[in-house]
């Protein structure tokens, strides 16, 4: 089987969420709200999944700004808001990005961006990431009105680029989303962007380091055992 297609995850696998938190300091007083939005965000992506809720992840953004800004007792401005929304579609990519896709990109893979955010917002956020040329093909979840890491979403992604689900890998940040690809029949490999321990209770993949570079490599040392 010829493995010569690779997803990447793009908020927080390829894009540095990093960048946020001095916006978030800014509106919030406590850049630590960074974290606990886009976890809420990625918890009520969740939810809409399961109860076939249908809305987009930038409206789920937004409303979840909202929700902590009055859990927290803060007037956010539409101005305010509209920055820091701003902000996520205008973030630079991880060092090791463009170097790793680089380097796959020449020895024949091809690279796919694939992610929750509409079609619009992905496009923004690599062309302002400057990363254009870096990806084949740009792959929303929003034709499917589910979020990763619904099985259905993965499959979609197999069934638009024409190849088999077990043909694939997701390169992913995070366990949930690299759990939900393997549990789909796709392949994954783990890049740790937090620290944080990987879920014991998710499928893991056998590919996992700190940085893109080690990943990629180890990607094309399994796949050329595999053929």
């Amino acid at each position: 089987m010829t493995r010569n297609t690779i997803l990447f995850d793009i908020n927080e696998t390829v894009l540095n969420l990093n960048l946020l938190k001095p916006k978030f300091a800014q509106a919030f007083g406590d850049e630590s709200v960074t974290a606990l939005w886009f976890s809420t965000l990625l918890h009520s992506s969740t939810v809409a999944s399961l109860t076939g809720l249908k809305t987009g992840f930038a409206a789920l953004a937004a409303d979840i700004l909202d929700n902590i800004a009055a859990r927290k007792g803060i007037n956010l401005s539409a101005s305010d808001r509209d920055e820091l929304l701003a902000t996520f579609a205008s973030l630079a990519a991880h060092d090791d990005i463009k170097p790793a896709l680089t380097h796959l990109r020449e020895q024949g893979y091809h690279t796919i961006a694939f992610s929750n955010s509409s079609l619009t917002l992905i496009n923004k956020q690599i062309q302002n990431a400057g990363l254009t040329d870096y990806f084949d093909e740009v792959v929303s979840v929003e034709e499917t009105g589910s979020f990763k890491p619904d099985p259905k979403v993965y499959k979609f992604v197999a069934n638009h680029l024409g190849q088999p689900i077990s043909s694939l890998r997701l390169v992913a940040t995070h366990d949930w989303d690299t759990h939900g690809a393997m549990s789909a029949g796709m392949m994954a490999a783990y890049i740790d962007r937090s620290g944080a321990p990987y879920h014991p209770q998710y499928l893991k993949p056998a590919i996992e380091a700190t940085n893109m570079k080690q990943v990629v490599e180890q990607i094309m040392k399994e796949d050329s055992v595999s053929k």
